[in-house]
């Protein structure tokens, strides 16, 4: 693969996967503020879908990669925005509590009843707020830098890394479980626009 045909591919996927992950944020807030409104209970196997997915895919696959293929290539060729590889690193390493975190107040909420869902409604709000934040980094700081100072050899291995990510959501062959999830969340709410104007630049 050639060197502007590897940062193509590997940009686009990256930006890709961030897309399929701001969608489902945007459909968990959508749903709460839907229950919110109208004061009854929210769809709980599609919220439980969606938390499935963000552990599945963005957390088991996504952010590991960028891990150990980009942030490492870009530590070997540069000192560049170490502090903020660093939080985005340290983000990562928090991932799973988070996801935890999203399962054990969702089942609350949903045992429990509508005493649970301001906390849970609060939770999904701080979680997507996070990641959005989070991805604007690696969007406006982290992608440009690896643009300037990845080899050709760094971007041929970061596309072949990522090139074994089939999105179950928004992949080109959308796995089966995953196929009603998509249906849902292109329902509930518009293709995302997730970089939106006065995210901050930097941690």
């Amino acid at each position: 693969m050639e060197q502007q045909d590897a940062i193509s591919f590997a940009v686009g996927k990256i930006r890709s996967e961030h897309r399929s992950l701001s969608a489902v944020l945007r459909g968990m807030q959508h749903l709460m503020r839907q229950a919110s409104e109208h004061g009854e209970g929210p769809d709980f196997p599609l919220l439980r879908a969606m938390v499935f997915y963000v552990d599945a895919f963005p957390e088991q696959l996504h952010h590991p990669k960028e891990d150990h293929f980009l942030f490492r290539l870009l530590r070997q060729r540069t000192a560049e925005e170490a502090a903020v590889l660093n939080v985005l690193e340290h983000q990562h390493s928090q991932g799973e509590g988070r996801i935890r975190e999203l399962e054990q107040v969702l089942l609350r909420y949903e045992t429990g009843g509508p005493g649970y869902a301001f906390e849970f409604a609060e939770l999904v709000e701080g979680y997507a707020q996070f990641y959005w934040r989070h991805m604007s980094l690696e969007e406006n700081i982290v992608l440009p830098l690896a643009e300037r100072v990845l080899s050709p050899e760094d971007w041929r291995e970061i596309a072949a890394a990522f090139g074994k990510n089939d999105d179950p959501l928004f992949g080109a062959t959308p796995e089966q479980e995953f196929q009603e999830l998509f249906r849902h969340i292109t329902t509930l709410h518009p293709p995302p626009v997730f970089m939106d104007e006065g995210w901050p630049q930097r941690p």
